[in-house]
This record gives structure tokens, C-alpha cells and sequence, in this order.
């Protein structure tokens, strides 16, 4: 189906209220170990879709209701001040610095787009896979997060279809994991409602290291790297509590265990599934990746609102042989150890190595025809966040930081220990693992 295109209407930038914000706010904000080497990733995008209030609820007007949100955005911001700043990067030749930093000052702010598109929620939601249009409900798309320089560190961008509104936001992913963003769309939401502000921006630096990280460039051009991805396949796949609770427990049974949780059972499925269709030679090494929360793991630990990107990645290895040889509980269980073994000690390691050669990732390297890579989280509170509208029919992602073998995990609406999990693959691979027996078997499983 062809996509029918986004209009724009209107774009206009928000900035916290002049009397809103201290001195602190603004001071220079600088980017740890676990941030930088992310430059060449792109924003994170991640939205929500909303019923629209129907014609005869004559109390709704879109006119007002853009008014509000940009009222109340303009009064998170206040607390969440970096997202209405800009990068910036100090150099200097002797001695050598070259020093990448969040500028408070000076900036236009957070950039606010309101669209609209000739679509019904029902074309997005019993659409197979998902409708390419569902990209264009996002600003700054094929950004990188160097471009924080130029463009703002957070746009919203909110598109009104026939029946509905979706809520989009394209947050700087230095700047912000998908704990940080959800935190911020929380407050924001809590502020639509109350018109209060109940939530607040928090973060200190890391202990143990300098927290004014020198990177050893001259010129970005040295470090930067644009890449495109080959075309793929997007569909969600739904697994009820029950189904994630059949294979949580049949996971944990086979390993003589109850240490397997319920994501490792779902990814080590997704894992098993996924390298089967590919269809690798049995001595092929696979990967699972698996995306970690570092704020729970340092020492002394960081607050679960503390805002930033202390994320890293976890990996489960084996053979193809090896994969497709034992069962569910034995591939859960490599990624149960991949996690468990990620403590203070491996975080604090991998820091020392990382400060002692700053490289910046070349993301043509991190996706790989054996890799499955899984991101985000069932835990976010998503649908928490409704703006004056109820409970969003679903959340919805952009195009950026996609890829074959890319899976991100979202809480299913009706909570309860439900997962939905959006799933990219080549176009063929996808066909296949829609007709994969046991990945079939698992999600008609409901007992």
C-alpha cells in the first residue's frame, strides 16, 4: 500500500519560561564513558497513538489542544532543561582538548510540529507489518546524535489522523535511554493533566573518573560515519501473560531453575527463532545482544530517575549447532549469565578500557547478519502517559537505530506481565519466521 503523506501545518520551538529556570540550569553538562561512544547512533524515536474525542464531544478542539501541550511542555522543560539545549564542542590545540558538552544557553529550545494524514488508526493497527507511513509521524529522521550541534535535542512532533493523534518524540540518544525518555514523557503527561510539576530532571556525575571526557579527534569528519540499512520487514508480535508465563516456566524447568526471567525466556525465543530462519552453517558463531540498564549496576548506584544514557550491551554467544541442539532453557540460560555477570566490576572494567582508547562506534559494524539485537524494555510505563486523551491503543517506534535482527520490547497495553516485541527482519526472513513452527507453537500457547 502506498503511503499517503504527512502534511505538515505548523512548526514552532518551546523553551522553558524565562523566570523558570536557575543559574544551575545553566551550567555545561558533560557526557560520561557509556554516552559518547553513541555519536553515530541515531535519535530515538518512540510515540504514542491516541482515539481522537469524537465530533459530537464538542468540548474538544485541536486548536486547544495544541495550545496545552505546548503550555505544558513549556513547563517540563523547566526541569527538564538540557532537552531544550544544544552540543556543543570546545577545541583547543595546545595542550590538545576536543571536548563534546550539552550547552544550556543560547538555544532555540524543543521543536514542536503538528501534522496531520489522510489515515484511520485501524490502517495502522490491522496492517501485518507495520505501514511505512508510521516513520513520517517523526521529526529528524536519518539524524545522528552529533547533530545535536544544529538541530534540537528533542522534537515532538504530534500528527492528527481521521480518527486520532499520535504523539511522537525524537529525543538525542546521548542525552537520554529509554528510561530518561519515558521519565520525561511521564512528567510531561502528569503536567497535561495537573498542571503540575511532580518530576524533575536528575543527574551527577559518575564517581571514579573525570567528568570533562577529552576526546582524541581534531575534526568530527575523523570520527562520523552516516549508514544506511538495507530494507526490512517491521511487524509486532504479541505474547499474552500467559504465553510469557508458559515460557518463563518452561525455561526455568529445564535448567532445574527460577532464576530466568521472563525477558530472557521471551529473548532467548526470539534468539532460537530468528537464527533458525537465517539458515547459517552449524559452526557459525550467533550473537543475542541484549540492551542493560547501567544506573542499578555502579557503585554507589544511580537513581532510577537519574537522566542520561547509561546503557551498554550484554551478549549471549554460541554455535548454530549449539543453538539449535538444546532447548529453550539452555539458550535463556546463556543470557541469564550474560546479565548476571554485568556488576560493578565488568561495568568499571569496561570504563577503564573504553577511557584509555575513546573510540567512537561505527554502527556498520554493530548489525551483522548473526546478530540478533534487543532493546528497550517491557518495563517502561508507556501507557502511563495518556495527555488528556485515556490510554493509548498503542506505541509505535520511527525508523532510526533499525535494522536486520532488531528487536525492541514494549509492555502490552493490557498489562499483566505482557509483552509485545516489534520485530525487524529482511523481507524473506520475515515470511519465515511467520511460519516458524516453534515460534508459532509458543505465541498460540496459552497454558
Amino acid at each position: 500500500m502506498t503511503s499517503p503523506p504527512v502534511k505538515l501545518i505548523s512548526e514552532c520551538f518551546i523553551k522553558p519560561p524565562d523566570n523558570g529556570l536557575s543559574e544551575n540550569a545553566k551550567q555545561h553538562i558533560h557526557f560520561t564513558p557509556f554516552e559518547l561512544p553513541f555519536l553515530n547512533a541515531n535519535y530515538s524515536q518512540k510515540g504514542l497513538l491516541f482515539t481522537k474525542p469524537p465530533p459530537e464531544n464538542q468540548d474538544f478542539s485541536i486548536t486547544t489542544y495544541l495550545d496545552e501541550l505546548r503550555r505544558s511542555l513549556s513547563a517540563t522543560l523547566t526541569h527538564f532543561y538540557p532537552l531544550a539545549a544544544r552540543l556543543a564542542t570546545r577545541k583547543q590545540e595546545n595542550p590538545h582538548s576536543y571536548v563534546i558538552y550539552i550547552d544550556p544557553e543560547n538555544s532555540p529550545g524543543v521543536k514542536f510540529v503538528y501534522a496531520t494524514v489522510d489515515v484511520n488508526i485501524s490502517d495502522i493497527l490491522t496492517s501485518t507489518h507495520v505501514p511505512l507511513v508510521v516513520h513520517s509521524f517523526f521529526d529528524l529522521n536519518h539524524v545522528i546524535n552529533h547533530d545535536g550541534h544544529t538541530l534540537p535535542l528533542l522534537s515532538i512532533q504530534v500528527t492528527e489522523l481521521n480518527d486520532g493523534i499520535f504523539i511522537g518524540g525524537s529525543v538525542n540518544h546521548l542525552i537520554a535511554d529509554g528510561t530518561s525518555f519515558w521519565h520525561f514523557m511521564a512528567a510531561w503527561s502528569e503536567t497535561f493533566r495537573s498542571k503540575e510539576q511532580v518530576r524533575c530532571f536528575k543527574r551527577r556525575a559518575i564517581e571514579r573518573y573525570d567528568p570533562i571526557i577529552n576526546l582524541p579527534f581534531t575534526h568530527h569528519d575523523q570520527f562520523i560515519e552516516r549508514f544506511k540499512h538495507p530494507l526490512f520487514k517491521e511487524r509486532f508480535f504479541h505474547f499474552s501473560s500467559a504465553t510469557v508465563s508458559s515460557l518463563k516456566a518452561k525455561a526455568n524447568t529445564e535448567c532445574n531453575t527460577v532464576k530466568i526471567s521472563s525477558l530472557q525466556a521471551v529473548a532467548a525465543l526470539l534468539w532460537r527463532c530468528v537464527t533458525r530462519i537465517r539458515r547459517l552453517s552449524d559452526e557459525s558463531e550467533t550473537i543475542c545482544k541484549l540492551v542493560v540498564n547501567n544506573r542499578c549496576r555502579v557503585n554507589p548506584p544511580l537513581s532510577d530517575d537519574y537522566f542520561g544514557n547509561p546503557i551498554q550491551t550484554v551478549r549471549g554467544t554460541a554455535t548454530v549447532e549449539d543453538l539449535m541442539g538444546h532447548g529453550l532453557g539452555w539458550t535463556a540460560l546463556r543470557l541469564h549469565e550474560a546479565v548476571g555477570n554485568h556488576d560493578n566490576t565488568a561495568v568499571e572494567k569496561w570504563v577503564e578500557s573504553w577511557l584509555k582508547n575513546r573510540v567512537i562506534y561505527k554502527f556498520s559494524g554493530m548489525f551483522h547478519p548473526n546478530v540478533v539485537h534487543i532493546g528497550s524494555s517491557p518495563r517502561f510505563d508507556m501507557y502511563g502517559c495518556e495527555f488528556g486523551l485515556g490510554k493509548a491503543v498503542a506505541a509505535r517506534s520511527g525508523g532510526a537505530n533499525k535494522a536486520d535482527g532488531k528487536m525492541t520490547m514494549y509492555p502490552g497495553r493490557n498489562g499483566g506481565g505482557s509483552m509485545d516485541v516489534e520485530v525487524c527482519l529482511l523481507p524473506e526472513h520475515m515470511k519465515d519466521l511467520e511460519d516458524d513452527d516453534e515460534f508459532i507453537n509458543a505465541l498460540n500457547d496459552q497454558h
